[in-house]
């Protein structure tokens, strides 16, 4: 509503778009954004994304660490799968889905899960 609003009183999509901004007046060459759209409406959450895009466009490194799959396929060029701490998979961003990310994660965190079943009953 005004230029003088304090940020803390604004929404969370123009919190974020105020963050956002402060990172980009500094001419960033590698941004790091985690959980860019969290808590921000779907317009907000558009706006960003063209925003993002535009910065990898201009030759900005953008590293996105997101847990929500439909961000990630819309922003990656390259999906790097943790799960546990760890890096179990890697996709190109391009042509990746859902079922291929989940099947990384789960896959891991299931042989996790089995070999700790099996340390409790030895």
């Amino acid at each position: 509503p005004s230029v003088r609003k304090i940020v803390g009183e604004l929404s969370g999509g123009n919190q974020q778009k105020v963050l956002l901004a402060k990172w980009l007046a500094m001419e960033p060459r590698l941004l790091i954004v985690d959980e860019p759209t969290r808590g921000v409406d779907v317009g907000a959450r558009s706006e960003i994304y063209r925003l993002l895009r535009g910065l990898a466009e201009k030759g900005v490194a953008l590293l996105v660490v997101s847990s929500e799959l439909p961000e990630v396929l819309a922003l990656a060029d390259r999906i790097v799968v943790m799960a546990e701490g760890r890096t179990v998979g890697e996709l190109p961003g391009e042509g990746a889905t859902e079922e291929q990310v989940l099947r990384l994660a789960t896959r891991f965190t299931s042989s996790v899960a089995n070999v700790r079943e099996q340390a409790v009953g030895a």
